[in-house]
């Protein structure tokens, strides 16, 4: 990764290895994670819990929504409120779309954008299942969010921004997207020690959730670059590293959350 947030693998190989995974787990073959395919992580209520969200948002979804891919619960970090737009960027199945319509209420509006027709798929057939009028989700890069300016108030997003090639256009995109006074929060993985060249070079990793991560300095200067203001990454969201996260743990990879804002003028 160099410090303008770019990979050093190639960015069509990357986005490639990440599509076929994640339509892979959507089809039922497996989560995220840096160890087998078939981590048993994937419906799992524990792990969940174990991410922050509570027994009560779980007992809510629809089922087929919480594939165990998360690291966080951004629905809670971004202080959601009723009437409020939020754009979820990689919104997978939709379990933080959905817990983020009850929050925002028929009044609201959520949208979840996905580059994986497979999880699309997925995730519209859930929001049939649930009976979630006031939620869609569109096809497209989170590079290139099919959003107008300045129409959201809140973009959140689940352990998805360390697997796209160029976070800081993915930075350029939320702030685009964002009202003035809007808020960006993000749940994502992120390294405490620099991650060798060969390391990001190995698509499999990267889409692993582990080796696309970038350091907190460099989060923080993206961000700062694409015009966010009140920038803060913490690194203390979990008491110990919930055991889905055990092996980007051992590249030291960590959960974080990120808040931001866009600000007004």
């Amino acid at each position: 990764m160099s410090r303008r947030g770019t990979c050093s693998a190639g960015r069509a190989e990357i986005q490639e290895h990440v599509r076929d995974r994640y339509g892979k787990i959507a089809s039922g073959g497996g989560c995220c994670g840096g160890g087998s395919e078939g981590s048993a992580c994937c419906e799992s209520s524990t792990a969940a819990r174990e991410l922050g969200y509570s027994s009560r948002e779980l007992a809510s979804l629809p089922a087929g929504a919480n594939l165990g891919l998360g690291c966080g619960n951004p629905t809670a970090l971004g202080s959601l409120k009723p009437g409020e737009v939020v754009v979820d960027l990689g919104s997978g199945a939709g379990i933080d779309c959905f817990l983020a319509a009850r929050k925002v209420g028929p009044r609201g509006r959520v949208i979840g954008v996905d580059m994986t027709p497979e999880m699309l798929a997925k995730a519209r057939t859930n929001a049939r299942t649930g009976r979630y009028r006031n939620v869609e989700f569109r096809l497209g890069e989170i590079e290139h969010l099919p959003i107008a300016d300045g129409s959201a108030d809140v973009v959140i997003s689940n352990c998805v921004i360390n697997l796209a090639p160029d976070k800081a256009e993915v930075y350029r995109e939320a702030f685009r997207v964002l009202r003035p006074g809007g808020r960006l929060a993000v749940s994502d993985v992120v390294a405490t020690r620099p991650i060798t060249r060969k390391e990001r070079a190995d698509p499999s990793l990267w889409s692993s959730c582990s080796s696309g991560a970038i350091e907190v300095r460099t989060v923080k200067a993206l961000l700062r670059k694409a015009g966010f203001t009140g920038v803060e990454v913490d690194l203390g969201v979990h008491a110990k590293t919930p055991g889905t996260l055990k092996d980007q743990a051992s590249l030291g990879v960590v959960p974080a959350n990120v808040r931001a804002t866009k600000p007004y003028g």
